[in-house]
């Protein structure tokens, strides 16, 4: 992979790049970044799927971003979809995020109104530490009470979930960074409520046209676009990888 901005260069370890920036901890919630990818005419999916968008360098990265959180946040949707199991690092990956004084693997948090997530998944039944589940208090309570013995419930917000309490409450439970997939709608609310530090976007080679493919937000427009600077530019596998942060 190579770098092209700000200084070109080859980027040998993507993984120590990744985990070398700086992510400074908010005062009261978590550093929270969103990873994405997105065709050259902005769909974010093929099939409903973002897997065929990626490629190696893209992997990579995705790769390296989840070895730096300590929790991988993504809507229940976007879990359902893409099929989602428990974070399983490589040897050399929890070796690393140890000698960070992390825990092995990044633990999941799905965010989840209706709470329609089976028990039995193996996001559940295989993961490492339970994950949590960020939901309100308007959700079902038989949907919460079955949840409760795989899963650490987070209630956060009265009809819908209060993202940043509930990105609060990961603090307090020792989350300094969040990683967030997604999808559209749990974006868009992040960045309505201006939550979000870090934006790492992919842009694939690929034209996908018409159809349902969405884009990377959804939800609430914002009264006045928020702005974010590059932090750098990589190129792999004709994809280009950018990091940008939020200015404020």
């Amino acid at each position: 992979m190579q770098r092209i901005w700000p200084d070109p260069a080859p980027v040998d370890d993507v993984a120590a790049l990744v985990a070398g920036a700086p992510r400074p901890t908010p005062a009261d919630r978590p550093w929270l970044l969103v990873n994405m990818i997105a065709s050259l005419d902005g769909a974010i999916t093929v099939d409903e799927r973002s897997a065929g968008l990626g490629r190696p360098a893209d992997r990579a990265v995705f790769s390296a971003l989840r070895a730096v959180a300590d929790v991988v946040l993504a809507g229940a949707g976007t879990v359902r979809v893409e099929g989602y199991g428990p974070p399983r690092p490589s040897a050399a990956t929890r070796a690393a995020r140890r000698a960070r004084g992390q825990a092995d693997a990044p633990r999941l948090a799905i965010v989840s109104r209706s709470l329609e997530l089976d028990p039995a998944a193996a996001l559940f039944a295989e993961a490492e530490a339970p994950p949590y589940v960020l939901t309100c208090e308007a959700a079902p309570t038989a949907g919460r009470q079955a949840l409760e013995s795989v899963a650490e419930v987070v209630v956060a917000g009265g009809e819908a979930v209060d993202l940043a309490a509930a990105l609060a409450e990961l603090h307090r439970r020792g989350a300094s960074t969040v990683c967030c997939e997604g999808g559209p709608t749990l974006n868009g609310h992040l960045l309505a409520a201006d939550l979000v530090d870090e934006w790492d976007l992919t842009v694939s080679p690929l034209l996908v046209g018409g159809g349902d493919a969405g884009r990377a937000t959804t939800g609430p427009a914002l009264p006045t676009p928020l702005e974010a600077e590059l932090s750098w530019l990589l190129a792999g596998d004709g994809l280009l990888l950018g990091r940008w942060l939020r200015v404020r």
